[in-house]
């Protein structure tokens, strides 16, 4: 038997602000999604994406109580150009999304911006410098 590779999985305080923000980065969760408790999209590769909320986890998980602090993880999301890293950038703060960092060349050579989730989940988005060449 293989262990394999499945799912990430988010607690999340508001469902409806999550689904919302991870929509506007192409995920397709299914409608009613930010009303559930819990709420799944495909990524590609087979890859879930899973939000759960505090109240469900609390549920099936019991003394379950949020983390303190900041988070110590990231999903990373690969652009196909340094220009749409920046418009991506742009449009989801202009959305009201907090911008941990504005978009930078990075001295790996990619583009790369990270923006927090409305749960301070960080998501970074990037491409590769040779892109714009």
């Amino acid at each position: 038997m293989t262990a394999r590779f499945n799912a990430i999985g988010l607690v999340v305080s508001d469902m409806a602000a999550s689904v919302t923000f991870y929509r506007r980065l192409g995920f397709a969760f299914p409608e009613g999604a930010g009303q559930a408790p819990h709420a799944e999209a495909e990524l590609p590769g087979g890859i879930r994406l899973l939000l759960d909320t505090e109240e469900s986890v609390r549920s099936f998980t019991p003394g379950w109580e949020p983390p303190a602090g900041g988070g110590r993880h990231s999903l990373a999301l690969l652009c196909d150009t340094p220009a749409e890293v920046d418009a991506l950038y742009a449009e989801l703060t202009g959305a009201g999304c907090h911008g941990e960092r504005a978009p930078w060349d990075a001295f790996w050579g990619q583009r790369y911006a990270v923006v927090n989730d409305p749960d301070g989940h960080g998501v970074d988005l990037f491409a590769p410098l040779a892109a714009a060449q």
